[in-house]
C-alpha cells in the first residue's frame, strides 16, 4: 500500500530526505526490542533457548500490538466520518486499508498471539510487556502529534480517565455557544414588554421604571455601543500576523476582554433598563430558550455517564443566573446550582 502511494504521488524514495524524529524513535524502539535489548532485561546470548526466544517474541509483540490496534481503531473511526461520499479524499486508500476487515483481523490476530505467548511468562515478565505496550503507545501518539495539522483538532479528554482518582472540569460559555440568541437581548425584551406605557401613571408603591418606548431606545443605544466597542476590542488584541502560542499574551488578551465586558455591564446597570424585572417571567423565558443543535445531547451524555467524574460549569456575563438554570433544568440537567 505504501509503495503504491510512493508511485501515485511521484515520490523518489532513493533521494535523501529528513526523517521525522518521532518515526525514528518508534522504529528504533521496535528494532531494539526485537533484538532483545529491553531495559532491565539481560540480552540474548549466542545460544538462546527456545523459551528465551519465545519471551523476546512476546516482548516484540507487546511493542507492536499498540500500533496495530491504534491504526485499526483510527481506520474505523475515520471511515465512519468519511462516509460513502468520500471518494475524492486524498487519504481514502489509507483509510480503506486500515478500516478493512482484513486489517481488523490482523490486529486481533496479533493480540491473540501476544496472549498465547504470554501464558508461560512470570509476573515480572508480564510487567515488562505492559511497560513496552505503554511505551509503544506513547511513541505512536508522539508520531501523530508530530504531523502538521491545518484544521481544528479535538482531543479525547476522557481517554485514560479514572473516575475514582480523576475529575474532569468542563467549562462552557452560555450566550451564542449554548444558545441560539444572546440571553441579554431576551432579558431586555422582557423588560420592554412588561414596562408601562409612557401615558400610564405608575403607582407609588411600585418600583419606578422607564416606559417601554424609552427602554427600547436605551437598549438600542447600548447594543450599538457594545457591538462597536467589541469589534474594536477584538481588533486590538488579535495579532496582525500568525504567531506562536504565548500563554502570557493570551492571559493579557483575556484580561482586556474581561475589562471590556465589565465596562459594558456597568453601563447596562447604570441605565436601569432591567430594573424591576419579574423573576418568574425570567424563569419562563429560560425554559423556552432555544439551545444550539447538539447542546442538550452533549451535556446529557456527560452528566449521565457513570464512568465519568465530571463537574460542568456554565459561564456567562448574563444578568441573571436563574435564566441559565431554567434553560438547563427543563428536563435536562437537574440539579443546577447558581454560583453568581
Amino acid at each position: 500500500m505504501h509503495n503504491s502511494f510512493v508511485q501515485e504521488w511521484g515520490i523518489d524514495p532513493g533521494k535523501e530526505g529528513t526523517i521525522n524524529s518521532a518515526t525514528v524513535k518508534y522504529t528504533d524502539f521496535l528494532l531494539a526490542t526485537a533484538s532483545g535489548k529491553v531495559e532491565g532485561v539481560k540480552g540474548l546470548g549466542k545460544l538462546a533457548t527456545p523459551f528465551e526466544r519465545t519471551k523476546v517474541a512476546a516482548y516484540t509483540l507487546g511493542a507492536m500490538t499498540p500500533c496495530m490496534r491504534l491504526y485499526s481503531f483510527l481506520g474505523k473511526e475515520l471511515q465512519a466520518i468519511l462516509g460513502p461520499e468520500g471518494n475524492g479524499h486524498p487519504y481514502k486508500n489509507w483509510i480503506d486499508n486500515y478500516s478493512s476487515e482484513s486489517f481488523q483481523a490482523s490486529a486481533l490476530q496479533t493480540e491473540d498471539l501476544l496472549d498465547k505467548l504470554s501464558v508461560s511468562l512470570t509476573g515480572e515478565e508480564l510487567d515488562i510487556i505492559e511497560k513496552l505496550y505503554h511505551q509503544a503507545m506513547k511513541l505512536e501518539i508522539e508520531f501523530f502529534l508530530a504531523q502538521p495539522i491545518a484544521q481544528t483538532t479535538l482531543a479525547p479528554l476522557t481517554e485514560g480517565h479514572n473516575p475514582e482518582e480523576d475529575r474532569l472540569v468542563i467549562f462552557s460559555d452560555f450566550d451564542l455557544t449554548c444558545t441560539v440568541v444572546d440571553s441579554s437581548a431576551i432579558l431586555a425584551e422582557i423588560a420592554i414588554v412588561t414596562a408601562p406605557k409612557s401615558d400610564v401613571v405608575q403607582p407609588e408603591t411600585q418600583i419606578v421604571r422607564m416606559s417601554s418606548a424609552d427602554l427600547r431606545n436605551t437598549w438600542g443605544l447600548l447594543s450599538g455601543q457594545y457591538t462597536e466597542e467589541y469589534e474594536q476590542c477584538i481588533e486590538s488584541i488579535m495579532p496582525s500576523a500568525k504567531v506562536e502560542f504565548n500563554y502570557e499574551a493570551l492571559c493579557k488578551a483575556l484580561e482586556q476582554l474581561s475589562d471590556f465586558e465589565k465596562r459594558a455591564n456597568s453601563r447596562v446597570i447604570d441605565s436601569e433598563v432591567l430594573k424591576g424585572l419579574n423573576l418568574e417571567d425570567v424563569k419562563r423565558a429560560g425554559e423556552r430558550l432555544i439551545l444550539q443543535d447538539g447542546c442538550t445531547g452533549f451535556f446529557k451524555k456527560i452528566v449521565k455517564n457513570e464512568n465519568l467524574n465530571t463537574n460542568v460549569h456554565v459561564l456567562s456575563y448574563c444578568w441573571c443566573g436563574d435564566l441559565i438554570i431554567s434553560a438547563f433544568s427543563s428536563g435536562m440537567l437537574l440539579p443546577c446550582e447558581n454560583h453568581e
